[in-house]
């Protein structure tokens, strides 16, 4: 991608380039040809020419938030959604009629290197707004940079500072369990393929990006605390304050805070079994048991959680807008 931009938008003469890699000059022109033949792609043209205008340098997406929207994508029928020329795009679940998926957003820069990289594709770039969808190298990218930050998780998991005593009023808790990254199929992913006794979805699509963004942000200040050196965040020390009834303050990077004031509005016991399923990715069957609660009652309060939490992000207009 470098010789591409140095030869198409800076004019640097092929030789040249070869010269200065040590290689043949063949071997810069097939390289250049390959991309060229990407550049029907709308993100990938705008990428290109990001790139040579150093539009990007500074914004580049970490591999934590292209982990993030890769994963959004590899959900059975997802899809980004993103009109040309804008700075954000949207990434949509085929859904039923009567339950709207309202979607995640998405940075344009973000877009523009999973393109670039070729880990999403266009269908069709005709029309303004373009439909991108998650190629094989995009999904091998997934389970790559799903591992990094699994590594990531258990040198954090390994810090001597991280909570060493369990609050009153909540199940013990694991140290590493505080800080564990998902590397399979979350509980409530897998809770909302059940259906409920009218035979209805059990958990809305709402609910899934409610958890979903929860996790996001439980991730995001897990590993802004390690590249800051600071310790991380005492979950642990948040659920006893929420238990207690006692003020919970705003401290902590942008991602922290966000979940602590998820948590803080869903109150005590559903905040717990909230950063249980959806950000530690404990099972039902494990949190019941964790909570002392009777078998089978974890799916109802996590879904009453859910529902809270719906609220939380509709009011805040986390959950991201309509597209129709």
């Amino acid at each position: 991608m470098r010789n591409y931009v140095f030869h198409t938008e800076m004019g640097q003469p092929i030789r040249a380039l070869a010269r200065s890699q040590a290689c043949h000059a063949s071997t810069i022109m097939r390289q250049i040809r390959k991309v060229e033949t990407r550049r029907d792609d709308p993100l990938v043209d705008r990428a290109i020419k990001a790139l040579a205008e150093e539009e990007t340098a500074k914004s580049l997406p970490d591999a934590l938030e292209m982990m993030q929207a890769l994963r959004r994508l590899a959900a059975p029928a997802a899809m980004l959604a993103i009109a040309v020329g804008m700075e954000q795009g949207v990434i949509l679940q085929d859904t039923s009629a009567d339950d709207p998926d309202h979607g995640s957003k998405l940075p344009s820069t973000t877009a523009m290197t999973l393109a670039l990289r070729g880990w999403i594709s266009c269908g069709n770039t005709v029309g303004r707004v373009l439909r991108y969808r998650i190629t094989p190298a995009g999904r091998v990218a997934l389970r790559e940079l799903t591992a990094q930050t699994e590594n990531q998780a258990r040198a954090m998991a390994e810090a001597p500072e991280a909570f060493e005593h369990a609050p009153q009023g909540t199940g013990t808790w694991d140290t590493a369990q505080m800080v564990r990254m998902p590397v399979q199929e979350t509980p409530v992913a897998s809770l909302s393929r059940r259906k409920d006794r009218d035979g209805q979805a059990f958990l809305t699509r709402a609910m899934v990006r409610a958890s979903e963004r929860l996790r996001e942000d439980y991730e995001l200040a897990q590993v802004d605390a390690q590249r800051h050196g600071q310790p991380a965040p005492d979950w642990q020390g948040l659920l006893a304050a929420i238990e207690a009834h006692q003020p919970v303050g705003q401290e902590g990077t942008s991602a922290e805070a966000q979940v602590r004031g998820a948590l803080a509005f869903l109150g005590p016991g559903l905040s717990e079994v909230a950063l249980r399923c959806c950000c530690l990715l404990d099972g039902l069957e494990t949190t019941e048991k964790q909570m002392g609660w009777a078998a089978r009652s974890g799916k109802v309060v996590l879904r009453i959680a859910l529902q809270r939490l719906v609220l939380h992000y509709e009011a805040s207009g986390e959950l991201g807008p309509k597209i129709g």
